[in-house]
């Protein structure tokens, strides 16, 4: 198969209180459906928490409208260690998330005046975005995006990509654009930009360039996560530092980004061979009580997290023991929506 990923299915967030910042996630992005909400063990990651053992409050949610998910991910037994810096843009890593709206300027308006949003600005697609600050600091990006699910009154879907950090610009697209096929080079720029302006750049110099995969006909949620936006971001007038420098996988930021997969022994297979092994891999399937499904993770070229996700159960309405179980599916295309919707039935209303 040549499509190996459908989609972004969610980005891991790790926080000090998990049901806090779900709340805000709930309110002012409409991520109110929790496809996981429980305890475990994260034993398959000791090579990126220190040797040790971690167990985690995590919670899954989407938005029905479409888009990527949060994985908002709490230590029980330890607290998450913020950056020792303030990181800038172009820094190695995941710096901000993007976030699928129907009508930039009308949500904008929306938003309460605040030091914690910018004004928006066209990117260099000449299309209107701009910068929002969650509860705990952590940037967003608010971006017009034309793949939806279902709209269903929020003018904000879920995730649809990521900016992040790279040192070397060749090298990460050969990693985004050629292992993972995200491969519409949108544009490539360099020099100074406004829309970077509230980010604190001091007019430094970037090379930026956003790759794009628009939704294809494969992958049972592809319909529901949408297309994807990855924006690599060098710093050209300094040199960057890894924003997880010296912390662990699960501490204060973004901790990974998680595609969907769609056949990961192929996935496995191409990213050997392209020189990217996986470093974590459940090899059969993981078990988290709500949801199943095999996981695995690779490093980009710099060393930040990206995960892998195939998709074996997940639950429609857990108190009745109904799960929607993909496992012994063969066949790739997508879902019908209406099963799809089912994954709604779980809505949180505040």
């Amino acid at each position: 198969m040549n499509n190996l990923i459908s989609g972004i299915q969610q980005v891991g967030i790790g926080v000090p209180n998990a049901n806090e910042v779900w709340k805000w996630y709930r309110k002012t992005l409409g991520l109110n459906v929790p496809i996981f909400n429980d305890e475990a063990d994260a034993k398959l990651m000791t090579s990126y928490t220190s040797g040790e053992v971690r167990r985690r409050h995590a919670i899954m949610a989407l938005n029905m409208a479409g888009g990527g998910g949060v994985e908002i991910w709490q230590y029980k037994n330890r607290i998450p260690v913020e950056p020792s810096f303030v990181p800038e843009l172009g820094d190695l890593g995941i710096f901000a998330i993007k976030i699928k709206c129907l009508d930039v300027p009308k949500f904008y308006a929306q938003l309460a005046d605040s030091e914690y949003k910018s004004s928006p600005e066209n990117s260099p697609e000449q299309r209107a975005n701009f910068w929002l600050k969650d509860c705990r600091g952590n940037l967003l990006q608010i971006v017009p995006n034309e793949s939806w699910f279902r709209p269903n009154g929020s003018l904000t879907g879920g995730v649809c990509g990521a900016v992040i950090g790279v040192s070397n610009m060749e090298k990460a697209i050969q990693f985004y654009a050629n292992t993972l096929q995200i491969d519409q080079i949108v544009y490539d720029k360099s020099g100074k930009f406004d829309d970077f302006d509230f980010v604190d750049t001091k007019q430094q110099k970037f090379r930026r360039v956003l790759l794009r995969k628009t939704l294809g006909e494969t992958g049972a949620f592809g319909k529901l996560l949408g297309g994807i936006e990855i924006e690599l971001v060098q710093a050209l007038d300094r040199s960057p530092r890894k924003i997880f420098e010296d912390r662990d996988w699960g501490d204060a930021g973004f901790i990974h980004l998680c595609f969907d997969a769609l056949d990961m022994n192929a996935l496995k297979t191409r990213c050997e061979a392209n020189g990217f092994p996986f470093t974590v891999d459940s090899a059969d399937s993981f078990d988290m009580g709500e949801a199943a499904g095999r996981f695995s993770y690779v490093e980009d070229p710099d060393g930040t997290l990206i995960e892998f996700v195939e998709t074996h159960r997940v639950p429609i309405l857990k108190k009745l023991g109904i799960y929607l179980n993909l496992k012994k599916r063969k066949k790739q295309t997508h879902l019908p929506d209406w099963m799809v919707a089912t994954l709604g039935w779980g809505k949180v209303k505040d």
